[in-house]
């Protein structure tokens, strides 16, 4: 099952109504709402890993901190902000290829609107808010773009 952050088994009640307790948040200006970001530490080429692992994780955690302190660190892409060319401290690393790292594949995201679609049809159907549907086409649109 598409399941992103696997958390449907967790929900106690309505998916929809589970999703709209939390899109309420943002309708109050009162709260500080947290950042979030994705990372994916398990992108792989044919030499395996692109990323060396876990003791380097702290450069990417460097960058998620320059990005909340607003610095020019980033660039937008279809699916959000990715780190701009050099952005990330690499010092020491040896050849990481950060160009792979950051590839968007087309096709990949592709699917994985439609994956999310069947996702919300399965998991939440009518119950889903209108937000989400809307965001799912604005991701769709952007994507189809690339």
């Amino acid at each position: 099952m598409h399941d992103p952050f696997a958390m449907r088994p967790f929900f106690g009640y309505n998916f929809g109504d589970y999703i709209k307790h939390w899109l309420s948040f943002g309708q109050n200006k009162s709260l500080q709402l947290p950042k979030v970001f994705h990372v994916n530490w398990f992108r792989k080429n044919e030499s395996g890993f692109i990323w060396p692992g876990f003791g380097e994780n702290v450069r990417v955690l460097e960058w998620i901190l320059e990005r909340i302190d607003n610095k020019d660190v980033s660039r937008e892409t279809a699916i959000g902000l990715v780190p701009k060319e050099d952005a990330i401290n690499t010092d020491g690393l040896g050849d990481v290829d950060m160009k792979a790292l950051f590839e968007l594949p087309a096709n990949f995201w592709k699917q994985e609107c439609a994956d999310i679609e069947k996702y919300f049809n399965d998991q939440v159907n009518t119950d889903l808010p209108e937000e989400m549907l809307n965001e799912l086409n604005s991701l769709r649109e952007r994507v189809s773009k690339m």
